[in-house]
This record gives C-alpha cells, sequence and structure tokens, in this order.
C-alpha cells in the first residue's frame, strides 16, 4: 500500500481541527547544510519518517540541506530526535525549541523541494560557504555586544526587527535576507577591521552571511549560535542579562515569541503600543502587518477600510471582483510602518 506523501486536506478544515485538539505539543526549529543528492526521494522519505510521529510543520530540503520549523506532539519529541538520528546528517543537530508555544504554530506537514534552504541570491561557488563566522553563545553575545569595536547587525527582515531587536543593533529596512546582504556590505564597507556580530531567528541566516561577509574582507566575524531563539533560552536558563527588548518574530501561526516586556512598535494603522503582527482578513490581500485590538475592531481584522468593505460582500460577488481589484498586500506582501519614531530608545543600556 502506498503511504502517504502529502496532506491534501483543506485549510479550514485542519485549523479547526488543531483549535480543538488538546495534545500537548512542542515547537521546535532546526536546520543543518549538507550535501544531498536528490532532494525529492529525501523528501518523501522524511514526509513519511515525520508524519508517522503526528509531526506538523514547513520544511524546506534542497541539494544544500534542511531548513525546518515543526510542531511535534510532547510525547513523541524523544522519538522525534531518534527519527532525525536515523538520518546521518541530522545525528544530533541542534534542535531549538520555541519559548512561548501553545502548541498550536502549524496547523499540517508540508515539505518542498526548494533551490535553496534560504532564498540567499548568492552563487556559492564564488566563495567558500563553509568558512563561517565564530559561533558564540549568549554570555559571549553579551560581552560582545558592549564592546565598542564591535558592530552588531540584525540579519533579519524589517518587520521582524521592528517588533524586537538587541541592544545598539543595526536593523537595516529590507523586506528579504537576499536584498539585506549587499546593502550591509556598503554599510560597513569602511568597517572590515571592526567586530562583525550577525543573529537571526534561528541561526540558518547567520551561517551563509558570515561566509559571506569573511569572503567579502571582514576580519572578525562572529554569529550568535542557535540565533535569538536559543539565546533567550539560555538567558533564561542560566539568569544571565537579557540584551534582547521586544518580540521575536517566528514564521509560523503564533507569529511572535515575546522575549522582553517592552513593546516597542506601533500599530500600523493607529499609531498606538502594539507588536502583534496579524494578516489581514480579507484574503485576497492577506497582507501582514501590527494591528492593536482596538484597530481590529474597528477595521474588523482588516489593513483598510478598503479591505473591511470588500471582506463584507457576498462570496459570489466577491469571487467577481477578485483579481480586478489591488489590495496593500496584493502590492507589498509585508506591511510597514508609517510612523518611524519608536516608542523605545532600542540603544539604551538595561
Amino acid at each position: 500500500m502506498r503511504k502517504r506523501l502529502y496532506n491534501k486536506v483543506n485549510r479550514e478544515v485542519l485549523l479547526e481541527e488543531l483549535k480543538k485538539d488538546t495534545t500537548p505539543r512542542t515547537t521546535i526549529s532546526f536546520y543543518k547544510y549538507a550535501k544531498i543528492g536528490n532532494p525529492s526521494v529525501f523528501r518523501d522519505h522524511f514526509f513519511i519518517l515525520l508524519d508517522e510521529i503526528g509531526t506538523l510543520g514547513r520544511i524546506y530540503v534542497s541539494y544544500e540541506g534542511v531548513n525546518a520549523q515543526v510542531s511535534v506532539p510532547t510525547h513523541h519529541v524523544i522519538t522525534f530526535r531518534e527519527k532525525l538520528n536515523e538520518i546521518t546528517f541530522l545525528e544530533n543537530c541542534r534542535l531549538n525549541y520555541a519559548i512561548e508555544d501553545n502548541g498550536k504554530s502549524f496547523f499540517k506537514l508540508a515539505i518542498k523541494v526548494r533551490n535553496k534552504i534560504v532564498a540567499d541570491g548568492l552563487d556559492d561557488k564564488s566563495f567558500d560557504v563553509t568558512n563561517i563566522g565564530t559561533h558564540v553563545k549568549a554570555d559571549e553575545f553579551n560581552a560582545l555586544s558592549k564592546d565598542p569595536e564591535t558592530i552588531i547587525v540584525d540579519m533579519r527582515n524589517h518587520y521582524e526587527s521592528e517588533v524586537g531587536h538587541f541592544i545598539n543593533a543595526i536593523t537595516p529596512e529590507v523586506a528579504t535576507f537576499r536584498e539585506e546582504l549587499p546593502i550591509v556590505e556598503e554599510m560597513l564597507s569602511d568597517k572590515k577591521d571592526k567586530k562583525l556580530l550577525l543573529y537571526c531567528t534561528g541561526g540558518i541566516r547567520c551561517e551563509k552571511a558570515s561566509a559571506y561577509f569573511k569572503h567579502k574582507g571582514f576580519k572578525e566575524v562572529y554569529q550568535l549560535e542557535g540565533g535569538i531563539i536559543e539565546y533567550a533560552r539560555q538567558v533564561k536558563d542560566k539568569g544571565l542579562e537579557n540584551r534582547f527588548i521586544g518580540k521575536n518574530f517566528v514564521f509560523d501561526e503564533r507569529l511572535g515569541e515575546r522575549i522582553s516586556g517592552d513593546v516597542i512598535a506601533r500599530c500600523h494603522q493607529c499609531g498606538g503600543p502594539s507588536d502583534d503582527h496579524v494578516n489581514c482578513a480579507n484574503d485576497a490581500c492577506h497582507l501582514l502587518f501590527i494591528q492593536c485590538k482596538s484597530c481590529a475592531e474597528k477595521y474588523q481584522h482588516c489593513c483598510s477600510d478598503e479591505c473591511k468593505d470588500f471582506n463584507s460582500l457576498p462570496n459570489e460577488e466577491k469571487d467577481k471582483l477578485r483579481g480586478t481589484l489591488v489590495f496593500n498586500g496584493t502590492r507589498f506582501g509585508k506591511g510597514r510602518s508609517k510612523f518611524k519614531q519608536p516608542l523605545l530608545d532600542s540603544s539604551r543600556e538595561i
């Protein structure tokens, strides 16, 4: 009997099932750069392996490795580790466990074959991708971040750093990782003798970025091991100073984990304090933006009056108009705040 290799159940049905499910689940992320000869064959094998224990999540597989964010039934976490260890290049790979976890991070298992596990736009043959920066743990990161000779760079996108970032970090106004690499290189072209300290959500973007910047002549490059997720865990477990302010944006249904009590962002609609990312309720738009509770009620969870009005139409009328109208999400995909002044001085010492 042929085993199921894809989830074909309707999204709305799966979301309802997840809401009703009371099974405790643990959200885990991991990545590994490795040479995979046939990503499609590996993908099918991996799906069967993980589906057997009720794994949900989003996984990218390519010739260069695996990038995964998953949700595992908590009683299967040990089994999950054992199944990963059955795959040689994933044996004992680092797992990042979510800080704030309601068990509702993913509603299906999706494993996709991609050209790269992170869209970086780089020609990997043009430089040594294995010549990466020095990994540092939370305490080492804290010490380096206080060194006046250190430049801290957030390797994430604008909508991620908007709700949370490290003190004194450079947070480029970019929408993609591919866009950020050359911008940071040009921005710091006269500072290649400084210590370059990189961080991202779970560490994967820094693996490639650190090698890229070393190739471009930066002398001392460091990267936060395990990213913000592992940093927050070490800070909590070891009682260290927390130098991250606000929320850590995550790419699942939760859309964020609170690392500190600070709210540094503003609602994109009224400018009031808020760091809650949402997607516009108008599926024809689906813009990712920040919305406070008051504006959520006012705009019926939409990003604009246009989307609110469209969303209130009968389905038949919406179907006729769909494709003929341009909404915010149709044009931009990720919202940008018109309120440039942050709520909190992110350069302060705490």
